[in-house]
């Protein structure tokens, strides 16, 4: 090494000997990923964001053709998870994305989302059980029920991964709110499907009764700053 050198490098200079500056490199490989994975989380989001606005209308409509208030309940679900993702857009949108306060605001806004969504879904089935309020089937309810019975465990299983790859709990939530939507439909599609074979009234309201249960649940996760919302 020439006397220029060992002046260029000076004292306690990192970039000695055959691995100099190798860790800046790696570092801005590392960066370049997370940004690119961040993108592909966002546009996950705008997808399930399009998707859980049309679930949760058409869903409402089959709810009340139906009179299923576990239908109901599970279309304004969507409105949550539709929220969730609006939250993960704005929080990887520009300076916000390393925000280390971004994510518990998130948090704290989807805990109380699931707090006011429980109340109505309980009253509304303590109602149709006490009023032995009979819902009917349609065509429209089975088939969004059943559509996102497939749809929604490809979405979260792949924001979960992501959210781990990022380090970010929020998108990992909304991945589990994404699965938890799959449960609910596939626990209101079996309650339709019973109450179509054997006419048994009362499981439409008891399922919307364990959604309650389970909205309470996952919003008090959520307060806590757990990934179960």
């Amino acid at each position: 090494m020439s006397d220029h050198q060992s002046a260029a490098i000076g004292p306690g200079d990192p970039c000695v000997g055959d691995s100099c500056c190798t860790a800046p490199t790696v570092s801005a490989k590392r960066d370049e990923r997370w940004h690119r994975t961040a993108k592909t989380v966002r546009a996950l989001s705008w997808l399930s964001l399009l998707w859980m606005t049309g679930e949760g209308v058409l869903g409402l409509v089959a709810g009340a053709a139906a009179g299923s208030i576990s239908l109901i309940g599970w279309a304004l679900g969507s409105a949550i998870e539709g929220l969730a993702s609006i939250i993960v857009i704005w929080r990887f949108t520009g300076t916000r994305a390393l925000s280390p306060s971004a994510e518990r605001r998130a948090q704290k806004a989807v805990a109380i989302s699931f707090f006011l969504l429980a109340p109505y879904i309980a009253v509304e089935s303590i109602h149709d059980l006490l009023t032995s309020h009979e819902s009917t089937t349609n065509m429209l309810g089975i088939m969004l029920t059943a559509a996102s019975v497939l749809i929604m465990p490809a979405l979260g299983i792949a924001k979960q991964r992501l959210g781990q790859s990022l380090d970010s709990d929020a998108t990992a939530g909304e991945g589990v709110q994404n699965l938890l939507c799959a449960a609910q439909a596939a626990a209101v599609l079996i309650g339709l499907a019973l109450t179509a074979a054997f006419g048994w009234w009362w499981i439409d309201p008891a399922i919307g009764l364990g959604v309650a249960a389970v909205a309470v649940h996952e919003g008090c996760g959520a307060w806590r700053g757990k990934d179960c919302c």
